[in-house]
């Protein structure tokens, strides 16, 4: 394989406008290189911004780099380009069944299916998602991530996109543990926010169990002036997560595990 990277990186510096990138940036996606398959990625999305299979192979080597919510993205962006683009769909769905939302994973892979109906690994992705199996879609894990350095105790979210006005991390009292939320005026409302989602841990889990959904792992909502969702980190907290409009609430749902990631690791180092 080392001599397939030498001879594709060799035809792709003689023309940098080839499409050889694709292949090369998914061997040395394969080989667990993702450095250096970002930075061809890159070069080919560069050259071709519009070409979808350009953004699916970069949407895959975030998802490798665990980074779900530019996968999100990029997926999407193929998506927007290529509607019935199957590794895309594909992807989209691992990344919903990833967050819990069973229902939107299904959907696209009845999406993926409709355009390739004899793809046996869309069948085994139903199976599993129906058997509450491994994640639908097979997307090898990448190399361990490094340490995540520890945040100050103030800033349970600090480093994410938003820590400082749409992210709130709270009790099933209604305390407000770390994060904060500001008005669209700029004013701090995290306090009474979070007293007024008092009690939702309780209402959702006995709805959720009225309905026989299992246990509850998230709450989307959409408003003129934005969207929500609130989750659940651990058991007794609530995070909250708040965007305008223009972020897609599967996006939300991908912030929303990456900030319950940190809010656990910090709760951890409470104890």
């Amino acid at each position: 394989m080392a001599d397939d990277v030498k001879a594709l990186s060799a035809e792709l510096a003689g023309d940098p406008q080839s499409l050889v990138f694709l292949r090369l940036g998914e061997v040395l996606r394969q080989r667990r290189q993702l450095d250096a398959a970002v930075r061809v990625a890159m070069h080919g999305l560069e050259r071709h911004p519009h070409l979808a299979d350009a953004h699916d192979l970069y949407a895959r080597i975030l998802a490798d780099q665990r980074d779900f919510e530019r996968a999100f993205d990029e997926w999407d962006m193929t998506l927007r380009i290529a509607p019935e683009h199957v590794g895309a769909l594909k992807g989209l769905a691992f990344l919903y069944f990833t967050v819990g939302d069973l229902a939107q994973a299904e959907r696209h892979l009845e999406a993926a299916r409709a355009v390739t109906p004899d793809d046996p690994s869309i069948e085994q992705a139903f199976v599993m998602i129906r058997g509450g199996g491994a994640p639908p879609v097979r997307i090898e894990p990448g190399a361990v991530a490094e340490p995540v350095p520890a945040l100050p105790e103030a800033r349970v979210f600090a480093g994410l996109e938003g820590a400082n006005e749409g992210l709130l991390l709270l009790d099933a009292a209604g305390l407000v543990l770390g994060g904060a939320l500001r008005s669209p005026g700029g004013d701090d409302v995290g306090e009474p926010v979070a007293a007024y989602l008092a009690g939702v841990s309780q209402e959702a889990a006995r709805t959720a169990k009225l309905l026989e959904l299992g246990e509850w792992r998230g709450v989307a909502a959409e408003g003129p002036g934005g969207h929500i969702y609130l989750t659940q980190p651990t058991e007794g907290t609530m995070l909250l997560v708040v965007r305008e409009r223009s972020v897609p609430l599967g996006r939300l749902a991908m912030l929303a595990q990456r900030a319950g990631q940190a809010a656990r690791r910090w709760l951890e180092r409470q104890r």
